[in-house]
């Protein structure tokens, strides 16, 4: 890591304490209180006192010192170029089912960094392994309280999940989620099935040790491995190993496995712990689960309950369409694009919706080029294919996703732009994530996108400023 610099702001709020102490974008917060400033946790671990001492180095070069008296929870009103400012910490794995490895040429750069930063688990959601903590980084964890992180686990036992890391020396898991709960913090886990590797008795351990560790293990994901071609061949030329993909058996096996560990812990425990993902119920041919399974969603943008949440937004959005009828969208023509994978199930949805509103709706399941046809999530189709898809198509409105924008909804993953895109098709575009979004779309006709809700996916776009903090401090606790 290099010496930290300070963080350079990009934005300043209007009104805001900083504003009132005349600290303009383009200006440097180097220190609080003394203590130099690695990264926004610093800074916002740091700012949470009563009275501070901020050192600003100005765009001339010269230094400012700054006292602010506040309520220790008040934002001093800073947004951040940058979440890190010493540098990101690397992955030191090289596991053979790596997304990074089927990554095409030509996608924005940030997409390309093999990070695995614990800072950026706690601020952006970022799943990491935890395989490269100092005793530096553990006192860090101690002292700041950042918590919950997000922790690929793969598998509890140790030479298994050193196999499937790549990495020879990565330490014990479970110890080290047994020292996050003896420092009081917690985490969610995943775990990338690969069929023939980590099922079987070794996920029935994985999933045994994991539930054991609840609280301090709060959810326990399992998610299919996503591979492009180029990754397919990667890993079978390299370790001799098939990504395979789910098929209807082994995910109905896999989903009986999980409901059994799903028993155990609502009994023990009043909550699920367990969940997987979204794509193996639907190549099982199996209903999702009721809501009250997901736990409150902690692994939404895992792919963990996406499915259950268009239901049930669509459930809600009838309830006050019947209750008061909207004339205003009838007879609109609306295309909506998708991912393959929940392409049967948003058509049987869409369906619902027109016979409703009399929105003329046709539902457009997109086939990936970028990554291959088995990478069917909406989330990771390009510009390109949906040019490719819908270019010409007679419509009032075409409706895309807004998960396959970066964070701040401007490009897509082949860094084709909203309004190359749109071009392309030749019909004005809008995005959503539901049903309900939908409808206000179609109401509200073609708009700019509004950066994302979660802070999940900021961190690689190409500019990646500060967004707000999801984790929680249990400072003072």
């Amino acid at each position: 890591m290099k010496a930290p610099e300070g963080g350079v702001i990009s934005a300043v709020t209007h009104g805001s304490l900083a504003e009132e102490a005349g600290v303009v974008p383009g200006d440097t917060i180097v220190a609080i209180d003394g203590r130099v400033l690695r990264d926004a946790v610093d800074y916002q671990f740091y700012a949470a006192e009563h009275e501070i001492t901020a050192r600003f180095r100005k765009a001339d070069g010269s230094e400012d010192l700054v006292v602010f008296e506040k309520d220790p929870d008040e934002d001093l009103g800073l947004a951040f170029e940058r979440a890190t400012w010493d540098g990101v910490q690397v992955c030191n794995n090289t596991c053979f089912f790596c997304f990074l490895k089927g990554l095409p040429k030509g996608l924005r750069k940030p997409l390309y960094l093999k990070d695995d930063d614990y800072r950026l688990s706690f601020l952006h959601g970022n799943f990491v392994t935890l395989t490269n903590l100092t005793e530096d980084d553990w006192a860090r964890l101690e002292e700041q309280r950042l918590s919950p992180l997000n922790v690929s686990v793969h598998a509890t036992e140790v030479e298994l999940r050193r196999k499937l890391l790549g990495n020879e020396r990565a330490p014990d898991v479970v110890a080290q989620l047994e020292r996050l709960r003896d420092l009081g913090l917690r985490a969610h886990t995943q775990i990338v099935l690969t069929p023939g590797v980590n099922d079987g008795e070794a996920l029935e351990r994985s999933l045994r040790d994991l539930t054991e560790l609840y609280p301090t293990v709060q959810t326990v994901s399992v998610v299919p491995v996503g591979a492009s071609p180029r990754l397919e061949e990667w890993s079978r030329d390299r370790d001799g190993i098939e990504l395979l993909p789910p098929e209807p058996e082994f995910a109905r096996g896999l989903i009986a496995t999980v409901r059994r560990f799903q028993r155990r812990c609502e009994e023990a425990h009043g909550a699920s712990v367990v969940q997987c993902a979204d794509e193996y119920y639907l190549a099982a041919g199996r209903p999702v689960p009721s809501a009250r399974r997901y736990d409150g969603f902690p692994q939404y943008e895992n792919g963990i309950g996406m499915v259950r949440t268009l239901i049930e937004d669509w459930s809600r959005l009838r309830r006050r369409l019947r209750a008061k009828p909207a004339a205003d969208v009838a007879g609109k023509r609306v295309a909506m694009a998708c991912g393959t994978l929940i392409g049967p199930t948003l058509a049987r949805l869409a369906g619902e919706f027109a016979d409703e509103t009399g929105v003329d709706v046709s539902v457009h399941p997109v086939g990936n080029t970028l990554f291959g046809e088995r990478v069917n999530v909406s989330g990771l189709l390009s510009g390109g294919d949906f040019v490719r898809t819908l270019e010409g198509i007679e419509a009032d409105l075409v409706l895309l996703p807004r998960t396959s924008l970066d964070y701040f909804g401007e490009r897509f993953l082949d860094s084709m732009t909203v309004s190359e895109v749109a071009e392309g098709i030749g019909a004005p575009v809008a995005f959503a994530t539901s049903l309900s979004e939908a409808f206000e779309a179609i109401r509200a006709g073609p708009h700019a996108p509004e950066p994302a809700t979660a802070p999940n996916g900021a961190f690689w776009s190409d500019t990646a400023i500060d967004v707000p903090v999801e984790g929680v401090w249990a400072r003072g606790e």
